[in-house]
């Protein structure tokens, strides 16, 4: 049986939790926590989690450590992926609003206190930020990932009953108690359908923000691939089949 949400009331602004997953982000991770600290200079926490980078990742992020009092780090023996990294960073977390930011620079903080501020609605329990509802957006580099992410997005709103443009998106802000009770349960990059599903079956609230994006080409690092697409239908259908 899905036990229904029980949402905890802010006291004033909610205290904001980022989780920062990390894997040979060596050049780009200065430059985010400068640009969330300018976007967001009274964030609670940041957690980054190190998962077992081979580049200099983590011996910048204790460098940095000593300079930002709210940067949190958890450093991963062996590389589990991105949902992994969520899962370590999630359990530590104690903020009432979570929001998960890639270590690279394809998303930006600034958009960030436009997401956090629609929880001043005691009924909202999740902002998505969509890529596709911008006009300014710059958008994806490729077509084919485009497309793709139209095509899980449609499956998934038939499953979930959602309206969503863009499921796939990095920027979800959630409720910290609702999805610290999840139990996460995929693997790579399956985060993005299983908490979507997991709200789905809460009856979470939910709503989607015009957020601004400038992908990145697989030579500067991107990750995500074919498989994860294929993996992303088979979590759809699995996730809505099971409890």
């Amino acid at each position: 049986m899905i036990k229904s949400i029980q949402r905890n009331q802010f006291n004033g602004k909610p205290r904001l939790s980022i989780i920062i997953p990390v894997y040979n982000e060596e050049k780009t991770l200065a430059v985010l926590l400068d640009k969330i600290l300018s976007s967001i200079p009274d964030v609670y926490e940041i957690i980054a989690v190190d998962d077992a980078s081979s580049d200099k990742s983590s011996q910048i992020l204790r460098e940095l450590s000593a300079e930002i009092p709210a940067l949190k780090l958890i450093f991963h023996a062996e590389n589990g992926g991105k949902t992994a990294a969520l899962r370590t960073g999630i359990s530590a977390s104690s903020g009432d609003v979570i929001i998960v930011q890639d270590a690279d620079l394809e998303y930006d903080p600034a958009d960030i206190p436009n997401l956090i501020a629609e929880f001043t609605d005691p009924t909202v329990d999740a902002v998505y930020g969509s890529r596709f509802t911008n006009p300014q957006k710059t958008g994806a580099r490729y077509i084919p990932h485009f497309l793709a992410n139209r095509f899980l997005t449609s499956l998934s709103n038939l499953f979930t009953g959602y309206n969503l443009t863009d499921m796939e998106t990095c920027y979800k802000a959630i409720r910290g108690d609702l999805l610290r009770d999840m139990t996460i349960r995929s693997e790579r990059f399956g985060f993005e359908v299983e908490v979507t599903s997991y709200l789905a079956k809460h009856d979470a609230v939910l709503r989607e923000m015009p957020i601004s994006y400038q992908g990145r080409s697989y030579s500067e690092g991107k990750k995500i691939g074919f498989r994860d697409g294929v993996m992303a239908v088979w979590y759809i259908l699995k996730y809505h089949f099971t409890k």
